[in-house]
């Protein structure tokens, strides 16, 4: 239970770096049908874990035993979060242009998004046990679909830091790179995505697989190895890259 906390931190982060927020503080929510001290311990010594490498203060936070409401076993996670970031340097997506590049930072597996089918795939057609190790897999079934959100702070804040102008940023989440990179696309323009750019996790390949999944159903419902993605001028391309060469690659994905 310990990376869940971890999740929910990231989520959220995530969720508000797309505007150029530095994260500040942070509130959890945690409800059950019957509350188990030693999972909730796990829980919140993940977030807390999240929060000082992210430098977000934990400033409270709400549990709830609901019977008549879960299902045993079952619990209910909610994160909010607090950002501050001056209004003249919000990023919305407005400023971004034709020509401008389309920068991918590589996600670490599922993060938070496709769940229900991955569950489906893995343990109703596949019939894995979260123990089972797949040779195509570098950990076991459970493992792989636990690996926590990358939270991508330091990696915005390392290019904002040297004046770089990321034009917008998407949080790559339900509906993957079709559905949230055109939400911070201004009237008129649109974003081609070169397939083959990055190299897609193996779990995808092997979810794909298991259930002969189409192609664009993959690709709408999971990350597909991307987790963010900036875009920024062709010339800040390289500049990029460089600040980020001790923390992540970067790929050029589209334009």
């Amino acid at each position: 239970f310990n990376t869940i906390g971890i999740d929910l931190l990231s989520a959220c982060v995530n969720d508000i770096l797309v505007m150029g927020a530095l994260p500040l503080t942070f509130l959890d929510y945690i409800a059950n049908d019957k509350l188990n001290p030693e999972i909730i311990e796990e829980i919140v010594s993940g977030m807390v874990k999240a929060c000082k490498e992210t430098g977000v203060s934990l400033v409270g936070g709400e549990t709830a035993e609901m019977p008549d409401t879960y299902l045993s076993g079952e619990h209910d996670l909610v994160g909010v979060i607090t950002g501050v970031v001056e209004k003249d340097k919000i990023i919305t997506g407005k400023k971004i242009t034709p020509g401008n590049i389309v920068l991918g930072l590589p996600s670490s597996g599922l993060h938070t998004n496709g769940y229900s089918l991955a569950r489906k795939l893995f343990f109703d057609i596949g019939e894995y046990n979260v123990n089972d190790t797949i040779p195509e897999l570098e950990k076991s079934v459970g493992n792989t679909l636990l690996e926590p959100h990358i939270n991508y702070t330091k990696h915005l804040f390392s290019t904002l830091d040297v004046g770089i102008d990321i034009k917008g940023i998407s949080h790559i989440t339900g509906g993957g790179l079709i559905e949230n990179i055109p939400r911070i696309l201004p009237d008129g323009v649109g974003v081609e995505i070169q397939k083959g750019s990055w190299p897609i996790l193996p779990v995808f390949n092997f979810m794909q697989s298991i259930g002969n999944i189409d192609e664009e159903e993959m690709f709408r419902t999971f990350n597909m190895g991307i987790g963010m993605v900036f875009v920024v001028n062709q010339r800040d391309v390289k500049t990029v890259k460089n600040c980020l060469k001790d923390i992540s690659d970067v790929y050029e994905v589209g334009t």
